[in-house]
């Protein structure tokens, strides 16, 4: 495993990036530079400036996303601050470009304020055509998540909830299949009380298990009605009036767990 990572190391310093820039226009006689850039540039300019609309069809804003992060809770990493998250981000950008098509770009922010990251994303937002939020802690990815959804027109998704989501929700309604056991009354613990761990439950719900039926366990224990400690809104939605407090509490009588 070692040499892995070693190996890893010496791909990214020998890239110096994973991603780049290419043209799209061939640029091989002053009329093709006329046309790409001055003066021909200035007429999608000026129908743009018509209707904002237009920029979905004559820039790249049709096919681009920012893949956004503050580097606060990066993969198994935790912390690591902007600098240090950039190579996941290209790496993001990469999956979208080779299995989606998809322009991407890493936008790693140098702040850990919620109201900045969300004015950040909100004054760039003109260029994409949807924004990738990626390895934000909670409960501030949250915040950022629905006030952008709320604020901006073009599609917000935050990787590490809505992705984790979507592929534990599948597994779990195949697992239940297999096992002849109806969502609706299936016991179901959940193992970790971050931004992946919520969306999955709250996907759960979507799918049709009971929030009664959902126990989340956090660092400090079983998340329980009254419990104070290490809390937010997002957690007391879970909140169970129950006496296990341990995760081995938790685990007896469950049906899945996560």
């Amino acid at each position: 495993m070692t040499d892995f990572f070693e190996r890893s190391l010496i791909v990214h310093e020998q890239l110096r990036g994973k991603i780049g820039i290419h043209s799209r226009v061939p640029v091989k006689s002053r009329d093709d530079l006329s046309i790409a850039y001055t003066p021909g540039v200035a007429r999608p300019c000026e129908v743009i400036a018509e209707d904002q609309s237009r920029a979905r069809d004559l820039t790249i804003k049709n096919n681009t996303v920012a893949v956004v992060s503050d580097g606060s809770a990066v993969l198994g990493l935790g912390n690591i601050g902007p600098y240090a998250a950039i190579p996941v981000m290209e790496g993001k950008a990469l999956l979208f470009r080779e299995f989606a098509g998809i322009d991407a770009w890493p936008i790693c922010v140098d702040t850990q304020d919620t109201d900045e990251i969300i004015e950040t994303v909100r004054r760039i937002a003109p260029v994409f055509g949807g924004i990738n939020l990626e390895d934000i802690k909670a409960p501030e990815c949250f915040v950022v998540e629905e006030t952008l959804k709320k604020e901006l027109d073009i599609p917000v998704f935050h990787d590490d909830q809505h992705g984790t989501a979507i592929i534990a929700t599948a597994g779990l309604i195949n697992a239940l299949e297999i096992v002849g056991k109806k969502i609706e009354e299936a016991k179901i613990t959940v193992n970790g009380a971050g931004a992946s761990a919520i969306a999955c439950a709250e996907m759960f719900v979507a799918a049709g298990a009971q929030r009664e039926n959902i126990i989340l366990v956090d660092s400090r224990g079983v998340i329980y009605t009254g419990r104070e400690a290490g809390m937010n809104q997002y957690k007391a939605r879970f909140a169970r009036d129950t006496d296990a407090r341990s995760l081995e509490d938790a685990m007896r009588g469950a049906d899945v767990f996560v």
